[in-house]
């Protein structure tokens, strides 16, 4: 099991871990009922748009427990505080998220169009219950990211940040993203920004 740990307080002590390690319910816990996790189960870059609205919020957790259960390269890591369960960070090989190459701010903004290597994996959505939020989560989230894609072989991982600085107030709705000053702090770079407040940012993990 790969393992994180951080102090991002003297009394949090969070640990993130490879979701198919643990049990599902543990991610259910963290999507929660309710709310947009709760209907989406990190699918949306892996549907395309022709058939999303004909896919049920339970069928979407279903496609999320067997993507678990099938792969070792993502696609995701849970964080936990002790043995609470407090946040998602989906990871992945970029092959597996079919939307990707049709969006225009991702597509016009990598500097890999070839959305079929393998080797170059995404960071494409962070879920923290509003009950765990402002306690580091996503930070050691973005982190274990980087580790854990490194540990399986990726040459590159990219994220595609909210520069939450461009606006006074951005939408919670919006964050899932992640921020590019968490992923500044966890290594990654800025390489191209399509819209004032949208950054495509890359971590080069080998040559």
């Amino acid at each position: 099991m790969h393992t994180v740990e951080t102090d991002d307080t003297p009394t949090n002590r969070l640990r993130v871990v490879p979701a198919n390690d643990v049990p599902f319910a543990d991610v259910e816990a963290v999507f929660g009922t309710k709310g947009d996790p709760a209907h989406c189960w990190c699918q949306w870059y892996k549907i395309p748009g022709s058939n999303w609205r004909s896919v049920g919020d339970d069928a979407m957790r279903v496609r999320l427990e067997a993507q678990l259960a099938a792969s070792d390269t993502g696609p995701g890591l849970l964080a936990y505080d002790g043995d609470t369960p407090v946040g998602w960070c989906a990871v992945e090989p970029r092959p597996n998220l079919a939307r990707l190459p049709r969006s225009r701010i991702i597509a016009g903004g990598t500097a890999y169009p070839d959305f079929t290597d393998a080797d170059i994996w995404a960071v494409t959505c962070f879920v923290v219950p509003r009950a765990f939020r402002r306690r580091g989560v996503g930070g050691a989230l973005a982190e274990a990211a980087v580790a854990y894609a490194r540990d399986r072989g990726a040459r590159l991982l990219e994220a595609y940040a909210i520069d939450s600085s461009v606006h006074e107030k951005i939408p919670a709705a919006e964050l899932f993203h992640g921020t590019v000053t968490m992923f500044r702090n966890a290594g990654f770079a800025e390489v191209a920004r399509p819209t004032a407040d949208r950054v495509i940012m890359e971590v080069r993990l080998r040559d």
